[in-house]
């Protein structure tokens, strides 16, 4: 797939993620928990001035459809993705984190997934990430979720 590109996050980016995170079906398989306006630009601020973070946003013809990055939680580096609900299914998630494993040389690197997400799941694996454990469960938008811990060497 071509016309996929990786960029530093930019200001104008967040309106677009503040949009992904509000959709009710993207948050029912994903553990992110959708904020107002105000707690996520406080989560943005904090997690740009992560300087252990590699956070980018990804771009497909020119548009913004999501972001992805890596970042330490709890001793391990960890690879996340979110995008826009409109542009899943076409490719972009795995192209986006091939791209991404080229910037962040560190291994092993670990994901978490749903476990109800085999999309996410399958994205992870065509670049070679396996399933090391299935976790306890976590909450998300008020629900709680199992997930699997992925790896990656």
């Amino acid at each position: 797939m071509t016309g996929i590109r990786l960029r530093p996050v930019a200001a104008s980016d967040l309106d677009t993620f503040f949009e992904h995170q509000r959709d009710p079906v993207a948050l029912r398989v994903g553990t992110l928990t959708s904020r107002d306006r105000s707690a996520f630009d406080t989560h943005w601020t904090r997690i740009l001035a992560d300087p252990l973070g590699i956070l980018r946003t990804v771009e497909s013809e020119g548009a913004v459809v999501g972001y992805i990055g890596s970042f330490v939680r709890g001793g391990l580096r960890e690879v996340a993705y979110w995008y826009g609900r409109e542009h899943w299914g076409k490719g972009i998630a795995t192209v986006a984190l091939r791209e991404l494993l080229a910037l962040v040389h560190e291994r092993p690197l670990f994901a978490r997934v749903t476990v109800d997400h085999t999309a996410s799941r399958r994205v992870l694996e065509k670049v070679g990430f396996f399933i090391e454990a299935r976790e306890a469960t976590v909450e998300s938008s008020g629900d709680d979720v199992e997930e699997f811990l992925l790896r990656l060497d």
